[in-house]
């Protein structure tokens, strides 16, 4: 596939001009007589602005007229070097959730193409990198914490304390950006590279923007042939001093107060927004709620603090007008932000519905918020129910009972407006590591399907031997529900009608605690004990390498792994393809709230934010990038059938990519 770009409409341009300048190396020299052509991209496609030709020190200068929206890159083919592609981000425009920025000089590298490949990874076409926003602008923002575009050296993020040397993303940056300079001089080495980055089924890519591009989508390919052959390069340092499991590129965030983070939800414009179990090293409430930008900065006057947050956990949600709810377990309630972050609830919280120690939380098609009551995991068997605030009021509170309801943890909405509440059933999770951890695996639970009328169906409880400790729900867009039991190491696939579609089954000491489904129906599945992240095949088949069926891991069998991650109890997919993680556990024993949040850059299909109610792919093909996703009016009926333990299948064959209580804070 050649990825040069069309001639193709852009946005119109404004009053801003260049020229750009910059400089085109190539392992560690300037690279002469290289065609350097400056492109935007936006939904409307790409467009070429302007070229010019490198002279002796590798220079250049394009003058341009800036359009108004989308982003900016450049790339550079010498001459001599037919397989060379390099790639560089330019400018980000206005639309994202990350301030738009210009670069006047640009410096055009291996360096900077790995992390432009990599950030834009789901934006780049045959024609090009093109899409629409917030996602295109945010991946393109993204880049500079990869690289400086400047000084083409690595950027801010990824050399700063809470990366750099702490994981090993800087170092495989660097060792992804060896392997593109070994086609500088068109060499043996550079075909091994291009065969290495094949996909199995596919097409020998044919420059080193698109085998870059095939190690995003495709991260199990050849580490460790490709690590042989990086080896052989030095023009970037540090480099890793092992093959890795996968070609992962994760950043981690911190700021103050994001501590033992709880669960993330994504407004429209991308920032993430998280709970915080406990205040830093400590596990006292935390009062805070953080916001970040798409590329992890601090905005909003975050953390925030108000509104009767005491403790957040695992109840997060943007709703359709913007606003955002998230559980204070503490507190007995929910708390209520505008979309600036400003306290909408009272100063205790709102408890309308007999709240007691909330959990999950979901907004549905017509901005009823959704509340799974959990009653803490210390009572008797069958407590607890659902609360419903008729489009977002608390006044008009409704308490949804029967069905099975016992303990509930997690709610989502599939595309009919039914909500699928996860009950977790009675503790579990407390035996962990203690004299009485033999009796893990005895304990079961069930799933709630509740109508839109607020009644449950008639076919709930749905039960399976599969569900011990179920906690995390995620729909597909084929509206099959996928939930994951923390101590039967499962992932369970139930068909829209409620029955078992499917049991697939990690590694024993993964204890997942969360699910997530991409834009490609592939499901993502967040480990607690073993900290790392699973990716299985989901129902659309077709977005799996080939010979892939529905619970293949396409990710390595342990997961995708990096220093960066702890234990983890959410995983959630932006609208620019990038995953991101809570860590909130750093340690097992003593109890120690994680640090930060955790991006994985470019791995999954994006996903429309805030997610109302099922995953579907922003598009350019319609007027907006997002449109109404109620599937249908009747939803399917049938009874569930359950599912023996010993039918569970494992995950499948290695796929490759295209505390005070320890209950009460997650």
């Amino acid at each position: 596939m050649v990825l040069g770009a069309a001639n193709v409409p852009a946005a119109a341009p404004s009053a801003g001009s260049g020229p750009l300048h910059g400089t085109v190396t190539g392992a560690g020299k300037p690279l002469q007589g290289a065609q350097v052509t400056l492109f935007a991209g936006s939904r409307s496609g790409v467009r070429e602005l302007g070229r010019a030709t490198t002279d002796a020190a590798g220079s250049f200068e394009i003058p341009y007229a800036r359009p108004a929206a989308g982003v900016l890159y450049v790339e550079a083919t010498p001459a001599d070097a037919r397989r060379l592609r390099l790639r560089s981000v330019v400018a980000v425009g206005e639309g994202g959730g990350a301030p738009a920025r210009t670069a006047s000089q640009v410096r055009v590298n291996e360096l900077t193409t790995v992390a432009a490949t990599y950030a834009l990874a789901q934006f780049t076409g045959p024609h090009g990198i093109d899409g629409p926003s917030p996602g295109l602008q945010n991946a393109a923002a993204t880049t500079f914490n990869l690289v400086d575009p400047v000084t083409g050296k690595p950027g801010g993020v990824v050399t700063d304390a809470d990366n750099g040397t702490t994981n090993e993303t800087l170092a495989t940056l660097n060792t992804l950006a060896n392997l593109v300079s070994l086609c500088v001089s068109d060499t043996t080495r550079c075909e091994s590279l291009l065969r290495l980055a094949t996909p199995p089924g596919g097409i020998a890519p044919r420059d080193t923007a698109q085998a870059v591009l095939n190690l995003v989508r495709n991260p199990t390919l050849s580490p460790a042939g490709l690590y042989d052959l990086a080896r052989t390069s030095n023009h970037y340092a540090p480099a890793l001093t092992a093959p890795p499991t996968a070609w992962i590129l994760a950043l981690r965030y911190t700021q103050p107060d994001l501590y033992a983070p709880g669960r993330i939800a994504f407004d429209a414009k991308g920032n993430v927004w998280t709970s915080n179990n406990w205040l830093p090293g400590t596990r006292k409430a935390s009062p805070y709620v953080s916001v970040l930008d798409p590329t992890g900065r601090p905005i909003l006057g975050s953390p925030i603090q108000g509104g009767g947050m005491k403790g957040g956990d695992w109840g997060a949600a943007v709703a359709p007008d913007g606003t955002v709810w998230m559980s204070s377990y503490g507190g007995n309630s929910v708390a209520h932000y505008s979309a600036t972050g400003t306290p909408l609830s009272p100063p205790e919280g709102w408890r309308n519905g007999g709240l007691v120690h909330p959990q999950g939380i979901a907004v549905d098609q017509r901005g009823n918020v959704w509340i799974a009551n959990n009653y803490g995991l210390e009572t008797a068997p069958g407590l607890g129910d659902v609360v419903v605030y008729p489009h977002g009021d608390p006044s008009k509170a409704i308490k949804v009972t029967g069905g099975g309801l016992n303990h509930p943890f997690a709610v989502q909405i599939d595309g009919f407006g039914r909500a699928w509440v996860s009950n977790a059933g009675l503790g579990g999770a407390q035996l962990v590591n203690t004299p009485l951890a033999p009796l893990i695996g005895k304990f079961g639970g069930s799933v709630t399907v509740i109508g839109p009328d607020f009644k449950p169906t008639a076919n709930s409880p749905i039960e399976s031997g599969s569900f011990k400790w179920p906690l995390g729900i995620a729909i597909d867009s084929k509206n099959n529900a996928w939930l994951n039991s923390y101590l039967s190491n499962a992932v369970t696939q139930l068909a829209p009608n409620g029955s078992v579609a499917g049991v697939y089954k990690l590694p024993e000491t993964t204890l997942p605690w969360s699910v997530a489904v991409d834009g490609s129906d592939r499901v993502w599945v967040a480990g607690f004990l073993t900290p790392g992240v699973w990716t299985l095949c989901g129902a659309t088949t077709s977005a799996c390498p080939p010979g892939s069926t529905t619970g293949t891991i396409l990710s390595p069998p342990q997961g995708f792994k990096n220093k960066a991650i702890q234990h983890l109890t959410a995983v959630q997919i932006d609208q620019s393809g990038n995953v991101w993680l809570a860590n909130n556990w750093s340690h097992i024993l003593p109890p120690t709230g994680g640090t930060g949040l955790v991006e994985l850059i470019g791995l999954a299909t994006p996903v429309c934010t805030p997610l109302t109610p099922v995953p579907t792919r922003p598009s350019s093909a319609t007027p907006t990038p997002c449109t109404n996703r109620i599937t249908a009016a009747d939803p399917p009926t049938g009874e569930q059938t359950g599912t023996d333990p010993s039918t569970v299948q494992p995950g499948g064959t290695l796929g490759s990519l295209t505390p005070e209580r320890r209950p009460t804070v997650h």
